[in-house]
């Protein structure tokens, strides 16, 4: 049987924090109804600050920043129940045991629970007030795995190789980006797609806050949806056993990274990390199937 996932990337105005969320559970109602079984927000687009003084902004974020198991996430788990879809809220500002301050990407099923959380390991420094996660996150969803990233992660190499080697088909980048080098970033969402041989879904906020242009890339590398500035909604059914076929038979036929090392080949030092390349240990796991 053919795998596949239809995703709706909802490019978006950031909604205030403290604002009613009727509104958003309508847009994730509309996106069920047009057939998506996983709907996709901006990065903190539930926690926009823009009407606030620019002096303000981070001290309304940590006055509104919420525990991952308070009242704000089940509100968010009850609008994903109600439409039966899985669902990515964008992030959320999280208050951390210690007070610090996370940018945390959600993941909730369509029967309302919390799957995964993931805070993001590269804020975008010395602009963004957050404290780094310490882990990279997948999910399982019926058919495939997908991974979490945020905006500026995708700069990093490290964390999607990480999320492919962890068994994602999909990697899911929510993005606010808001500065001219969003430009830059649809050429990491190709390249990161190209060396890992994994679907990208990057969708960015809307103008006029955000410079939008959020992107659906192939496991090759080949673009299959891109928006414009203004508010957007990118509907994509992914047919996720491309990612079966590239890791098989190579990108563009040829290329086979995740076949690259034998299991005699002596492990590849990484003074960077402290760390090595094991040849037994290189391949990712293969994603469930339906």
């Amino acid at each position: 049987m053919t795998r596949t996932l239809t995703v709706a990337a909802v490019q978006a105005v950031p909604v205030a924090i403290g604002a009613p969320l009727d509104a958003f559970a309508a847009q994730v109602h509309e996106q069920r109804d047009a057939g998506a079984e996983l709907v996709v927000f901006p990065e903190l687009h539930l926690f926009g600050t823009e009407t606030w003084p620019a002096a303000e902004r981070t001290q309304r974020q940590r006055a509104a920043a919420v525990p991952l198991d308070g009242e704000f996430v089940q509100e968010l788990c009850g609008i994903a129940r109600d439409a039966g879809v899985w669902l990515i809220p964008g992030s959320v500002c999280e208050r951390g045991k210690n007070d610090e301050l996370f940018n945390t990407a959600l993941t909730i099923a369509p029967d309302g629970t919390l799957v995964a959380s993931y805070r993001k390991v590269f804020p975008w420094r010395p602009f963004e007030p957050y404290d780094p996660g310490d882990r990279f996150v997948t999910f399982d969803l019926d058919r495939t795995t997908a991974g979490l990233s945020i905006c500026y992660d995708s700069w990093f190499p490290e964390v999607t190789r990480h999320l492919a080697w962890m068994g994602a088909e999909v990697v899911v980048n929510i993005v606010k980006t808001t500065t001219p080098d969003r430009a830059q970033e649809l050429v990491l969402a190709r390249a990161n797609s190209i060396v890992n041989q994994t679907f990208t879904v990057s969708v960015n906020c809307a103008g006029p806050i955000g410079m939008g242009q959020s992107i659906v890339v192939d496991p090759e590398g080949g673009v299959l949806a891109t928006a414009g500035a203004e508010p957007e909604i990118l509907m994509v059914t992914l047919d996720l056993d491309h990612v079966t076929r590239v890791r098989e038979h190579g990108t563009a036929g040829s290329n086979r990274m995740w076949s690259q090392f034998l299991p005699t080949d002596a492990a590849l030092e990484l003074p960077l990390y402290q760390g090595r390349i094991d040849p037994h240990r290189w391949e990712p796991p293969v994603s469930g199937h339906a």
